[in-house]
């Protein structure tokens, strides 16, 4: 890649991560609150009404810049890391490792977590999950465009978020204890998994799922953005 090639800076990007990296320092005293969100401003110098435009409802917005900044160093370190020889589901393990190794701040996740647990922003935080379940995925290489695309994010959903909780509480060595309740949690899906491949390839059950298997075969993973965060591309024919 040449010089001019070179991917130039997005200036959004640069003025969300100034404000964000300010407000880390009140983030751990006053939460994802208004005055830390005006106390990030002070500190970053960044213009009040530019701030407004990359974060329009203040303090909820800087919270969910976190998270996905979170995803994208996920995704960079994933792009780093040697996954080839690894069973499938020690790949799963290890990306939501990487996905909580990346935390700046343990604390500033703990405040988050209490932020979306309130009614009137748990819609943002069960879209954020949704949308680091679907960073993993595609990480990883998933190509399901039927319902596997949803029922995958939908179960690792469930994993990463009840791992985030138990992380939480984990005073272990190097989160040793996080490491096995996410193996464990793993290999409940993975059993999950090999018990819907089994019940698939009955031939007693075959005959009376052949109606729900038709009607599954007839949703396909989002091809266009609407209100569902995970992956939209143009589809080849049209």
């Amino acid at each position: 890649m040449t010089q001019t090639q070179e991917k130039q800076p997005d200036p959004v990007q640069e003025l969300q991560n100034k404000v964000l990296d300010a407000a880390l320092a009140h983030v751990v005293f006053d939460g994802w609150s208004a005055s830390a969100y005006q106390a990030a401003l002070a500190d970053s110098g960044v213009d009040p009404a530019l701030a407004a435009a990359a974060f329009p409802r203040g303090a909820v917005d800087l919270a969910i810049a976190f998270h996905r900044r979170g995803d994208a160093l996920m995704r960079e370190r994933l792009a780093q890391t040697d996954l080839g020889d690894m069973r499938f589901r020690d790949k799963v393990a290890t990306a939501v490792r990487v996905r909580l190794e990346v935390v700046e701040d343990k604390e500033a996740v703990r405040r988050g977590a209490t932020l979306f647990a309130l009614p009137h922003h748990a819609a943002d935080g069960s879209a954020l999950i949704w949308g680091t379940a679907d960073a993993i995925w595609n990480a990883l290489g998933d190509t399901s465009q039927d319902v596997n695309w949803y029922t995958k994010r939908a179960t690792l959903s469930a994993v990463y978020s009840a791992t985030v909780l138990y992380w939480l509480g984990d005073d272990s060595p190097d989160h040793q204890a996080t490491g096995a309740f996410i193996d464990r949690r793993i290999d409940n899906v993975m059993q999950f998994e090999t018990l819907k491949a089994n019940v698939n390839k009955n031939p007693l059950l075959k005959p009376l799922l052949a109606g729900p298997h038709w009607l599954l075969s007839q949703i396909k993973a989002p091809s266009r953005r609407d209100d569902l965060p995970g992956r939209w591309q143009p589809r080849a024919d049209g």
